[in-house]
């Protein structure tokens, strides 16, 4: 027997495999401060935890409809017009089983084989593995510190074609932790709209970005392209990575290709989890969800102070996520060599920039903060005891 084509063309998720070694080590004793993944140390709101405990009574938990529970639909439509001051009709809203999932139901119902998609390098590694195991042609359009790590329309320009189907975009990003400016998306949602190509947003991180002068929270694409396809999770937000619990908005039309993939690809998501998410959207929940993003952005300034003091510069600073993206040329050693050796010298988890793209691949390592302070501190400490002692040889 043979694996498919398909399936020996995906590519490693380094970040899981530098958390595959730091485990190992972590059995043989040691104490490995993991900054590879974007898992927050939260965990879910208090009041989430304690809804799952009131439904583990041993009542029935049957599927729910492919699309989510309507209930939950209407709260997440909820939290769009409080967050974001915008409308969003329930109906257009697919709850599934985490942001992989939705990522998987857009590329299915969007891509065709030999479709061009256009997305920024570096970007999050699963979203063109989606896209190209549908047989799309993923171009990954370089960008620089100067457009902050984000397409903008210039580089669209560039590289549009007459067989370009479609771009994709996070904002905030993973692994960069940056934003694109909001009317640097608008205009290349209109360009891609005008050529009749689709959108598809990927607004994760969006409501751990920072606050206007005002305390509102970023716009979302919806309000300036209801027709784009938003991918989201509860995973960052809300802390709840492992529940497996996203959603995604779509054009009206799409609502019934939607339900009929995810019938097939996964029944529904988790009857369990989506009653327990109700409890997202409470005052309280959201209070905590908030102290949480504010917790970040400390977080954020001690990474910054950390890696200047390692004399790691990082050139753009981040404004969403938790996420540091920094430059590791200066030390003579590529971003995989740092990584490697950071973890067996150092025991210090981190993903190198082979993960998300090629330029820069070997130049950029990106930094997790959303480990405790203390484990935050530790592991600023040890890489700044490796560079200093690379300074020395």
């Amino acid at each position: 027997m043979r694996p498919s084509k398909r399936a020996l063309a995906v590519e490693p998720f380094y970040a899981m495999e530098f958390g595959k070694r730091a485990h190992e080590l972590e059995q043989q004793g040691h104490h490995v401060v993991r900054m590879n993944l974007g898992e927050p140390d939260f965990g879910a709101p208090p009041a989430v935890l304690a809804a799952l405990g009131r439904l583990s009574d041993g009542r029935p938990l049957p599927y729910t409809g492919a699309t989510g529970l309507p209930e939950l639909r209407q709260a997440i439509s909820g939290f769009y017009r409080q967050q974001h001051d915008v409308a969003v009709d329930p109906r257009r809203i697919v709850v599934t089983a985490g942001a992989s999932a939705a990522l998987l139901l857009v590329s299915a119902a969007l891509v065709n084989e030999g479709d061009r998609v256009l997305i920024g390098d570096p970007a999050y590694p699963c979203n063109r593995q989606f896209a190209e195991s549908f047989g799309a042609d993923v171009v990954l359009v370089p960008t620089t510190a100067q457009s902050r790590f984000q397409l903008d329309l210039a580089a669209v320009r560039a590289e549009w074609t007459d067989d370009t189907r479609g771009i994709m975009i996070a904002t905030p990003s993973n692994p960069t932790g940056t934003s694109i400016a909001p009317d640097e998306l608008r205009a290349v949602c209109d360009l891609a709209r005008e050529r009749g190509a689709w959108r598809v947003v990927d607004e994760i991180y969006l409501n751990l970005g920072a606050h206007d002068a005002d305390g509102r929270p970023p716009a979302s694409v919806l309000s300036c392209d209801p027709d784009a396809f938003v991918i989201n999770s509860f995973s960052k937000y809300f802390g709840m990575t492992g529940w497996r619990l996203g959603w995604c908005v779509v054009p009206e039309e799409f609502v019934p290709v939607m339900e009929r993939l995810a019938q097939n690809y996964y029944i529904c998501p988790s009857t369990p989890a989506q009653y327990a998410a109700l409890e997202c959207f409470t005052p309280a929940s959201i209070d905590v969800a908030e102290s949480r993003r504010e917790e970040f952005e400390r977080r954020r300034a001690v990474v910054l102070r950390g890696l200047e003091a390692a004399g790691l510069p990082v050139p753009v600073l981040p404004d969403g996520a938790f996420y540091v993206y920094f430059d590791v040329s200066g030390t003579g050693l590529t971003s995989w060599e740092f990584c490697e050796r950071m973890l067996a010298e150092q025991h210090v988890a981190l993903t190198p920039g082979r993960d998300f793209g090629r330029i820069g691949a070997d130049r950029y390592v990106r930094l997790s903060h959303a480990a405790s302070v203390a484990e935050l501190h530790e592991g600023l400490s040890r890489i700044q005891a490796f560079t200093g002692s690379l300074t020395r040889v």
